[in-house]
């Protein structure tokens, strides 16, 4: 059955950025739970800042589970990316994710690549950028596998990488891997940019998508967009995905009505 959750963030330099809840921790978790998700996914400036948090009580508290770490913050306050030219950065780089691994495998949460892949200039060209992100992928991969964890690569939208921005990029990014243990992110608001079609493109994605994140067109909560949920969960139904489909979206009007909406219209999508 998919599972329901929700997104946190307690990064500073990603305050605008698409998450349901900011700072709160222990906030966030009573209101998810209250809702009845069913899990939150946290979106932290590194992994110590994970195991600060009393997360192992708070989940215990509240009947919560952790979907998901994400590893967006070694780009957005460090600026690196596993395509960077300077070998150094993308050793920091890599190690800001294993971290992140290890602070998320205890609660077996798998760890999110989507920004800190970072994409393809004049000074890396496209193959040799690929190799790099391979290379990388193999490594942290098969770190996540001897934790018990899966690690998930999220193509991205033209905007934001111009490495893998379809779910068929994503299959073929991850066909020459020797780690069997890198799965894709679906992510709706990416697809509603570059997928002809979101219910083929989940199709597309197959047996590869390991994480769903469930927002809108406009990447406002669910339901508050042009979205056509009835195609996708039975695109959904038909590759027998039964992780979790998290809220990454803006928080309008607010955290409170976004995570509300969320839950709404989830349990009318995969519960009705």
């Amino acid at each position: 059955m998919i599972k329901s959750a929700v997104t946190i963030s307690i990064v500073e330099e990603a305050r605008k950025g698409p998450f349901v809840f900011h700072d709160d921790v222990a906030a966030a978790c009573e209101k998810a739970a209250a809702l009845g998700f069913d899990a939150v996914e946290l979106f932290a400036p590194s992994a110590e800042a994970i195991n600060a948090q009393p997360l192992e009580e708070l989940l215990r508290k509240h009947n919560l589970s952790l979907a998901a770490v994400g590893t967006g913050a070694g780009m957005v306050k460090h600026g690196l990316h596993l395509c960077d030219a300077d070998a150094s950065r993308r050793v920091k780089g890599c190690d800001f994710i294993r971290g992140i691994i290890e602070a998320g495998a205890p609660f077996g949460a798998p760890a999110i690549i989507g920004s800190m892949q970072g994409k393809w200039d004049a000074t890396t060209d496209k193959e040799t950028a690929l190799g790099y992100l391979r290379d990388s992928l193999n490594a942290l991969g098969e770190h996540a596998k001897s934790l018990g964890v899966a690690l998930i690569y999220e193509p991205l939208n033209r905007y934001e990488t111009n490495l893998a921005t379809t779910m068929k990029e994503g299959v073929a990014l991850l066909a020459p891997l020797s780690t069997d243990n890198v799965v894709l992110l679906a992510d709706l608001f990416h697809m509603n940019i570059e997928e002809a079609n979101i219910a083929d493109g989940l199709r597309d994605g197959g047996k590869h998508i390991g994480h769903v994140h469930f927002v809108d067109s406009n990447r406002q909560a669910a339901g508050r967009g042009h979205m056509d949920y009835a195609p996708i969960a039975q695109a959904l139904a038909d590759i027998g995905y039964d992780g979790y489909c998290c809220a990454e979206a803006f928080p309008v009007p607010d955290s409170d009505e976004t995570a509300r909406q969320t839950i709404e219209t989830f349990k009318a999508v995969f519960r009705s």
